[in-house]
């Protein structure tokens, strides 16, 4: 199993919601690869200091949230060398077609954006951060399938040229709910939509946020469908199963100020992420147990994605590790 989550800006209910709660809760399905995709990051983040910040705080919010080192292998992308060596070699089998093809470079060209080089190639990074580590399992977003799929057209062609058993054929996991998760204007939570709420942000800051959400201009007497409502569809997010039943009947029944529902969102929120807010600043007290962490994630990802980079080598001709070694 494998993730990789890009650090460029803290997390939000739609990153958590929609992709980490999951990411979370398969690290007992398996054995379980997660990294933070600093490399990717680098095509709009162009700030040192704002990366490494990033970084270090998607890690802190990763293990915050519930991710477990003693479950599943945390790490930073670019910590791992061998893939950068990887990518590589998969371009060497790249057609540029397939990646004129794919959704980023599309959209972007569309805009009348210039595209880079790193956007470009984006796809090929991807397959060779799933490729590295023998991966079987992708959990993605439906608007991420189509990286898998070059994916599995790069390492079938490499496959092809240089030996069958070279790389595994991975396949995507449908993460349930990616695409549904609403921000405060009822669009889907986005930085690019300035919508968000985030996971860790103060909380007066995000009290304010939650009051200030818009909603319709019904009657408090007037019954209302709750799954047409954001603001509903938000509470059901955080508010327990009991809470959220009750919060439909309501809805449907009518009789009630949208304030009060706000009030309800609110307080869900501070209790859901309460534990989790708990274990960061504990993290953030204890600065050297995110180190460790990162370094003993690095160090077992850097074993698995050194053997397949090993295999690729020799497969297509390159000298091996230990003839180098000797030659040095």
């Amino acid at each position: 199993m494998l993730s990789g989550i890009q650090p460029t800006g803290r997390f939000h209910w739609g990153n958590y919601f929609g992709a980490i709660r999951q990411y979370i809760e398969l690290q007992d399905a398996g054995e379980a690869f997660y990294f933070i995709a600093d490399l990717h990051a680098l095509t709009t983040v162009r700030e040192p200091e704002r990366l490494r910040g990033f970084v270090r705080d998607a890690a802190i919010d990763l293990v915050a949230l519930g991710l477990d080192p003693e479950r599943a292998t945390l790490f930073v992308q670019s910590d791992v060398p061998e893939v950068a060596e990887l990518t590589w070699l998969l371009m060497t089998v790249t057609p540029m077609g397939l990646l004129e093809r794919c959704h980023a470079y599309k959209d972007k060209k569309a805009r009348g954006l210039t595209a880079d080089a790193g956007l470009f190639t984006y796809p090929v990074l991807m397959a060779a951060d799933i490729l590295a580590y023998d991966a079987d399992v992708v959990p993605v977003g439906e608007d991420q399938v189509q990286h898998i799929e070059v994916c599995r057209d790069l390492a079938g062609t490499f496959n092809h040229l240089y030996g069958d058993t070279i790389f595994r054929l991975p396949k995507p996991r449908l993460v349930d709910g990616a695409a549904k998760v609403p921000g405060t204007d009822g669009q889907k939570m986005s930085k690019s939509y300035e919508n968000t709420l985030d996971v860790f942000e103060g909380l007066p800051a995000q009290k304010k946020k939650i009051m200030r959400i818009t909603t319709d201009s019904r009657s408090m007497e007037e019954p209302k469908d709750p799954q047409q409502d954001h603001l509903y569809q938000l509470f059901s997010l955080v508010g327990s199963e009991k809470e959220v039943a009750e919060m439909a009947e309501l809805y449907r029944r009518g009789g009630f100020g949208y304030g009060d529902v706000k009030k309800a969102v609110v307080a869900a929120a501070n209790e859901a992420f309460a534990t989790a807010r708990e274990r960061r600043c504990e993290l953030e007290s204890n600065p050297s147990k995110i180190d460790e962490i990162l370094a003993v994630g690095a160090e077992r990802a850097r074993a698995v994605a050194g053997n397949v980079l090993e295999r690729a080598r020799e497969a297509c001709g390159l000298r091996g590790s230990s003839t180098r070694g000797r030659n040095q």
